[in-house]
């Protein structure tokens, strides 16, 4: 999923993007709060990671304008800033939840996974087609009870299929939920992809769940690739 970084101190900004990148989550940084502002109103972000002191605009004021403008995109506020107050202050302003630094690393992400759970649109935590069983919450997918073990960008790719289960999903689409702003190279990559998602899925079991739809992308089938 995509994640707007919003730091202004450099090395937790760089820390922040590189855990969430091993963990499968496409990353891009804003280092004030007007950059910040600027991007998520121009780029479709899942969740938004926002610190409260930042130059420029601070934390509350971008959460505020955002929330005016009808934008909905959960956000996770950080601050060095302690006491009842400053949290109140900010779900007040329509974060969605808070974390007071210095904070663990494995809580972010699980915070940073609910939020998504709970902004998904209505679907499910865990995602089945036939029997083939994602779970996004876990990073975890199974084929009949089997484990398949996948890397953090081929989940990342699986995930996009899933969440639109049965439809095609466009080359550019998946870069652009999996790949970060500054991605140039070619769309073709998400073919090396789907070729890997294949051999581990899908050739070792004898179906084929992950169709190609010529001119268009690819759609994972409702029924995992046993009809």
């Amino acid at each position: 999923m995509r994640v707007l970084i919003v730091e202004d101190e450099p090395t937790m900004r760089v820390s922040l993007r590189r855990g969430l990148e091993a963990e499968g989550f496409a990353v891009d940084e804003a280092e004030s709060g007007d950059t910040g502002l600027w991007m998520a109103r121009e780029f479709p972000y899942d969740a938004i990671v926002l610190d409260i002191m930042l130059p420029g605009r601070n934390g509350y004021e971008v959460c505020r304008t955002l929330r005016a403008e009808q934008n909905w995109t959960p956000i996770l506020m950080l601050t060095a800033k302690r006491g009842e107050l400053d949290e109140a202050e900010g779900i007040d302003l329509g974060a969605d939840d808070y974390l007071t630094k210095p904070f663990s690393f494995v809580v972010l992400v699980a915070r940073l996974r609910a939020l998504l759970r709970r902004s998904g649109g209505g679907a499910p935590v865990v995602i089945e087609a036939g029997d083939l069983s994602i779970d996004p919450a876990a990073h975890t997918v199974t084929r009949g009870g089997a484990d398949c073990a996948l890397t953090a960008r081929e989940f990342a790719v699986l995930e996009q299929l899933a969440r639109r289960l049965g439809e095609v999903v466009s080359k550019a689409e998946i870069v652009e939920k999996v790949w970060d702003l500054h991605f140039d190279g070619d769309l073709n990559i998400v073919e090396v992809y789907i070729r890997s998602l294949r051999k581990k899925l899908d050739e070792p079991f004898g179906v084929r769940s992950i169709e190609t739809v010529r001119g268009a992308g690819y759609r994972l089938r409702t029924d995992g690739g046993r009809s």
